[in-house]
């Protein structure tokens, strides 16, 4: 990495902080506690969007310096937003809806400077195909706890990549935070990955 500001990731996701981490980036953690409701009648790009950037605002108004990062990841099944799954019940609501079709991944991404107020915010989204699944499978995979904390109730990088049959983009917005969408928008704030 070529610069002399510092980045601070808005978020306590481990998935983003590996990836962060992939690209060799050097950066601090500091937490968003934002809410995340959003208003109806928001496209999913527009929900992305607002939440990437409530974070990174949230986290921008804290400090006097450095390049805030914040993202957000939803998973959209026939217009509707599936979030993280409240219980067991939930979890299997959501995978035996996905199962046998496809779906849409968006992850935002929102920078802040917080010496200047300097933004940008952007998506990236992903088709991904789910092949079809028995109940057996279904509970088999949420034994595992893997889904209780992924929006969808699936993680890609994890088991839950036994569950994928494919995908149409990029698969780190599938992960939580577009990688190549981030270093372009990081280039932008003086921080190179290349």
């Amino acid at each position: 990495m070529h610069t002399d500001k510092t980045l601070i990731l808005a978020s306590s996701s481990p998935r983003r902080k590996e990836l962060l981490q992939t690209l060799g980036l050097t950066f601090t953690i500091q937490t968003s506690d934002v809410d995340e409701t959003t208003s109806p009648g928001l496209s999913p790009q527009e929900v992305v969007e607002e939440l990437a950037l409530r974070k990174a605002k949230e986290v921008a108004c804290r400090l006097n310096e450095g390049i805030v990062l914040g993202s957000d990841t939803i998973v959209v099944l026939n217009e509707d937003i599936l979030g993280k799954p409240v219980d067991e019940t939930d979890a299997y609501r959501m995978l035996y809806a996905l199962q046998g079709c496809e779906h849409t991944v968006y992850s935002g991404v929102a920078l802040i400077d917080a010496a200047t107020g300097m933004s940008e915010v952007s998506y990236s989204r992903t088709q991904v195909r789910i092949r079809p699944l028995t109940s057996e499978e279904i509970h088999a995979y949420i034994a595992t706890r893997e889904p209780m904390d992924k929006a969808g109730s699936y993680a890609i990088q994890g088991i839950g990549s036994t569950l994928v049959e494919g995908i149409d983009g990029d698969y780190f917005t599938v992960v939580g935070l577009p990688l190549c969408l981030t270093a372009a928008m990081l280039a932008r704030f003086g921080i190179k990955v290349l």
